[in-house]
């Protein structure tokens, strides 16, 4: 049974906290290196500032998603102390927030930028905030598959920020974002498939039982680690890129078979942790190969 909840002083750290921030510098580093991606030599300063500035402010109006899930939150002991469901902040104040943040990320793309990069922000957050987070997450085991695509954006948008215009690299760089979600994510899920089974959140551990997910996290890092061969492939990319994808995707196989092992509580949040540090690398590494190899571009 849930506690009741006493409402309190909202602080700027309330504000922070709906904004997601660790998943949103997640999203800008995969940005800014698709904006770097995208052209041989330096990002404009105006765009690599403004366009990142907006894309940011746009993710961070993604605290719908608070308001959305405010009930499952207090019951969920990951999601607990956020302050809507803590009372720390009204419902009306975090809309009004994420408006405020939405919109001025919208206004920064539309007049500084350009409008596919305006346009296409704005259909990512419509993908995040409400077709997910209102119903393909409460619908579909598959619902961290299907609404991945919005998570994995980011470095499009960054591409289309400094062309204005979308290419075969850009998405593909989408892709490996979109191959590596559902390990990253149902190796949390396994750790917490009790709150979710509480709240009726039909996650794949719930529905499906632990050893499916770990099955299902070993077939998807198999693919997410041929994906991420395709950047040397496709002369995107360079040796230095081969080698890191290389030696990062095996770790990654490791921790998935350590899953399917299932020897180890601990394996589902070091895979999880393992996860986060290696969609960071695989993308520092690509940056640094695309000035120390300089592919052509098809």
């Amino acid at each position: 049974m849930a506690e009741s909840v006493l409402p309190g002083k909202a602080t700027w750290r309330d504000y922070k906290e709906l904004t997601k921030p660790n998943v949103v510098l997640l999203m800008i580093l995969t940005s800014v290196i698709g904006m770097f991606m995208a052209v041989p030599g330096m990002v404009p300063l105006d765009v690599l500032i403004l366009g990142n500035l907006g894309i940011a402010l746009c993710a961070g109006a993604a605290a719908v998603n608070h308001l959305v899930d405010q009930r499952v939150d207090l019951r969920m002991a990951r999601t607990s102390k956020r302050p809507i469901a803590q009372g720390r902040l009204s419902t009306l104040q975090a809309g009004v927030f994420a408006l405020i943040l939405g919109g001025a990320g919208m206004a920064i793309l539309l007049l500084w930028v350009n409008a596919l990069t305006a346009w296409l922000t704005l259909a990512s957050l419509i993908g995040y905030a409400f077709i997910y987070t209102l119903f393909l997450k409460r619908a579909t085991p598959q619902n961290i598959v299907i609404g991945g695509l919005a998570g994995a954006a980011p470095p499009l948008l960054g591409w289309t920020a400094v062309t204005g215009e979308i290419h075969g690299h850009a998405l593909l760089l989408v892709l490996i974002i979109f191959a590596w979600t559902p390990p990253h994510f149902w190796a949390l899920a396994i750790h917490r498939k009790e709150e979710y089974a509480a709240v009726d959140i039909p996650m794949l551990p719930v529905t499906h039982g632990d050893m499916f997910t770990r099955l299902h996290i070993m077939l998807y890092t198999i693919i997410m680690f041929l994906i991420t061969m395709l950047p040397f492939v496709t002369r995107m990319s360079g040796p230095l890129y081969l080698l890191g994808a290389v030696v990062l995707g095996a770790g990654f196989l490791y921790w998935a078979f350590e899953l399917l092992r299932n020897r180890d509580p601990a394996a589902p949040m070091a895979t999880f942790r393992y996860s986060i540090i290696y969609l960071m690398a695989l993308f520092v590494i690509m940056l640094v190969d695309h000035y120390m190899f300089p592919m052509t571009m098809a």
